[in-house]
């Protein structure tokens, strides 16, 4: 913040729990973007390449989680978190006009892709502790099972997937 530099931001003892992802919070919303959008179970959702859908993608991918496949908050806030970073990077460094969510699940694993048309390859970069952007890949490197990306003739599908525990 201008005229703060070297200044450390106060931190409230509730202020990082009122921050926090909460899988409730935004069900009203999600069942709005599931329908809207449609289910990405079901078929890939083409999403405008603009930063608020980082927010839809989310939604959708709550809904999903949370009530179709019914995981748990811990594996939910994680394949939101993912899922947010895939498709930030989807829409600041690929160019696209659309992208696509695919939300994919198998015994005893669940698979998230989003398709963009660059065959640009994303890069996992080293972090610093005060990186304040560029984390994206290094979240999805460090809390999913396996990640990776597929070329296709035109774009290309970066994927992660997670193990899950079946019902």
């Amino acid at each position: 913040m201008a005229g703060l530099e070297g200044t450390d931001q106060p931190r409230g003892a509730g202020r990082a729990t009122a921050a926090r992802w909460s899988p409730a919070v935004e069900d009203e919303h999600a069942l709005k973007a599931l329908e809207l959008f449609g289910n990405p179970t079901e078929h890939e959702v083409p999403l405008p390449s603009r930063p608020e859908s980082a927010a839809t993608a989310r939604r959708l991918a709550q809904v999903v989680a949370l009530r179709q496949w019914q995981l748990g908050p811990r594996v939910t806030e994680d394949t939101v978190l993912l899922v947010s970073e895939l498709v930030g990077n989807a829409v600041r460094h690929t160019g696209a006009r659309v992208f696509g969510l695919h939300m994919r699940r198998r015994p005893g694993w669940i698979r998230v892709e989003v398709r963009d048309p660059s065959r640009g390859l994303p890069c996992l970069m080293p972090v610093q502790d005060t990186d304040i952007s560029g984390r994206g890949l290094f979240l999805v490197d460090k809390l999913s099972d396996r990640w990776g990306v597929d070329l296709l003739p035109r774009g290309k599908t970066t994927w992660f997937e997670l193990r899950v525990v079946d019902r």
